[in-house]
């Protein structure tokens, strides 16, 4: 029986397309306000550096997008001040055929860390719109 995990919450889907194009569009911050819930209405503001609107009603989320093409991961930086901006969601890609998938395929896996304090309602609703998220990555990837 599994354990559920108090501190990081993982969700992974499997995608048609190749796993340069999913990371393309996975760490351009205009385009994650089409899927990221907690932050659309996305405006760039600075070199790699965005702010948008939650759709909770949380108030502006800044996120600072750190792309590592040549391993397929991307980090963000995320809070509601530019002063304390954390890293916890990750995104890393996996190339269909690393797992014996169809090469023109890959897994996108969301990866995000529960903050010191964040109140049980808070963190379910962060892992259920990250599920979701995937789905709408899923959705735009296949869609083009």
């Amino acid at each position: 029986m599994a354990v559920p995990d108090s501190w990081c919450h993982t969700g992974s889907i499997e995608v048609q397309c190749d796993a340069k194009t999913a990371v393309d569009y996975v760490a351009d911050g205009i385009k994650q306000g089409e899927w990221a819930l907690g932050s659309i209405d996305r405006r760039q503001i600075g070199e790699d550096l965005f702010e948008g609107t939650s759709m909770f009603g949380v108030g502006t989320e800044y996120i600072r997008i750190r792309a590592d093409h040549e391993n397929h991961v991307i980090y963000y930086d995320v809070g509601h001040s530019l002063d304390d901006l954390r890293t916890v969601n990750v995104i890393r890609v996996v190339p269909g055929a690393t797992l014996g998938r169809p090469a023109a395929s890959c897994i996108v896996t969301l990866m995000s860390w529960r903050s010191e304090g964040t109140p049980e309602d808070a963190w379910t609703r962060t892992c259920v719109s990250h599920e979701t998220e995937m789905f709408i990555i899923k959705a735009r990837l296949e869609s083009k």
